[in-house]
């Protein structure tokens, strides 16, 4: 097949304002997490409104997590080859413009397809965002604070999604849920030209892959979708099945074209990096207890303890509080006790957090409340930024968006599965539009389950750090050792320009 050519794209690792750059990133993150949370809140509303028929006002949440999921890969590696600062407004201006189309949405079809085009600009704003961070901090302390910075600001933009959801929907309409994103993203998308580096006048000539994207992608979106349905429509399902069938035949063919391709868009060998690995797997995993919890938490608080809209975002809120303190102590913690045990911390305060959770009470006690989500939010954060800084380490410049990519594939792939499965529990026994109270109990059980597996993971990738060179090791230090990524950075840029 003969491939059309293009120049990579480098950019900068000093921007003119570092400070002002740092926020605009920020708040690139902070969008996008906070519109996944803002819509969850207002899905009765558009339910009712639209007239969705059925369980078909899923595919406001489904929509959006299938284009995200799917094209997280081709965004990270579209940031490192045409330029992390293009593709980032590019993804600022196409999800904005797609949130103005939700907000004006009259059929549920329209409202459905701005989610899936607002999914396409969240895949690119994602790897391109967090790419800029790792690629403008050297590795080490000045790194972690800034992807602590980064997850303190996600974990604080989903729980505000929730009681911006709650005010917006109880004061105005749904709508406003959509219209908030657009004079952020409009804004960002303008700034960014100003505040963040400017591509260097160097360049690299290499072959596009398009047949490795479509491949990916298709294979990827496959996935999420069976993981979406699976428990809904039944693992054996027709749909479901031929999904899963798809996956397996187009990301077999996907690694086959790749091991062939002179310049392929995933580079294979980038998975021989253990700690990218290492945080892939744990990243699966943090994404299948957090990608339903609140979600349940929401439903119970609503349908259970009969809260409004608007108090069940404020009952959640020291989650993301909790969350926050996680992210901007992280890089902190990680330098006096290690990365590896600060991981162990953060998923053993998950899984104390669920065990709390899984005697969630009929009536009052939102004092346990308050503590499981407190315990969870720290774990969720926390793990957050220890697989971040450990996805990023050793890892060249010009594929940082290609590990960011991984990683967040990873997690939503973890939260498609986690949400439909925790989802499914939590309804359980449902009648008369109330859900009893085992279903969501059922929920935060299998979220602890998950949690443990976490820390098992987290604890065997400790004693393997202590047991290799603190190079090798998995997480065996909060600063890696620059001259091994350095040599690894050499090799990478050979592979590419051959």
């Amino acid at each position: 097949m003969t491939s059309q050519r293009a120049r990579i794209q480098h950019d900068t690792a000093a921007p003119a304002h570092p400070a002002l750059a740092l926020a605009l990133v920020l708040t690139a993150a902070f969008m996008a997490v906070l519109d996944f949370s803002i819509v969850n809140v207002a899905l009765p509303s558009i339910e009712h409104d639209l007239g969705f028929s059925g369980t078909s006002v899923q595919w406001v949440v489904t929509a959006y997590a299938i284009t995200f999921g799917g094209l997280l890969i081709l965004g990270g590696r579209a940031a490192d080859l045409f330029g992390r600062r293009r593709m980032l407004v590019a993804g600022l201006v196409l999800f904005s413009l797609a949130s103005l189309a939700g907000g004006l949405a009259e059929e549920p079809i329209l409202l459905v397809a701005s989610r899936a085009l607002q999914g396409i600009g969240a895949a690119v704003i994602a790897p391109a965002s967090l790419s800029i961070l790792t690629t403008t901090y050297k590795e080490g302390p000045e790194r972690n604070r800034a992807l602590g910075l980064y997850g303190a600001t996600a974990s604080t933009g989903f729980v505000a999604g929730l009681v911006l959801g709650g005010v917006l929907v109880d004061v105005a309409s749904w709508r406003g849920v959509f219209f908030v994103n657009v004079p952020i993203g409009l804004v960002a998308a303008a700034l960014a030209p100003r505040l963040l580096a400017r591509p260097s006048g160097t360049s690299l000539r290499i072959r596009l892959d398009p047949l490795g994207a479509l491949l990916v992608t298709g294979g990827i979106t496959a996935l999420v979708y069976a993981a979406s349905e699976g428990p809904t429509a039944g693992w054996g399902s027709a749909p479901v099945l031929g999904a899963l069938g798809l996956a397996l035949v187009l990301v077999s063919a996907f690694v086959a074209a790749e091991l062939r391709h002179p310049a392929p868009l995933v580079r294979l060998g980038i998975l021989r990096n253990r700690q990218l690995r290492f945080a892939s797997v744990v990243t699966v995993l943090l994404g299948f207890w957090t990608g339903g919890e609140i979600l349940v938490l929401s439903v119970y608080l609503q349908s259970v303890q009969h809260f409004s809209p608007l108090l069940t975002g404020i009952a959640l809120a020291p989650q993301g509080v909790t969350g926050f303190l996680a992210g901007f102590t992280g890089a902190r913690v990680a330098r006096r006790i290690g990365i590896g045990r600060l991981l162990v911390a953060t998923t053993t305060s998950a899984l104390a957090g669920f065990a709390l959770l899984t005697q969630l009470p009929a009536r009052g006690g939102y004092g346990l409340i308050l503590v499981g989500i407190a315990l969870v939010g720290f774990g969720n954060s926390g793990t957050a930024f220890v697989t971040t800084v450990s996805a990023s380490t050793g890892v060249s410049n010009h594929e940082q968006g290609l590990a960011g990519g991984l990683v967040n594939t990873s997690r939503q792939i973890g939260a498609a599965v986690g949400a439909a499965i925790l989802l499914a529990l939590a309804e359980t026994g449902a009648g008369s539009g109330a859900i009893r109270l085992a279903g969501p109990r059922q929920a935060m059980l299998a979220g602890a389950t998950v949690a443990l597996l976490a820390l098992a993971a987290a604890v065997a990738g400790l004693r393997r750090a202590r047991l290799a060179p603190p190079a090798a090791g998995v997480l065996a230090d909060p600063a890696p050792d620059l001259a091994a990524a350095k040599a690894a950075s050499a090799d990478a840029g050979a592979a590419a320009a051959a």
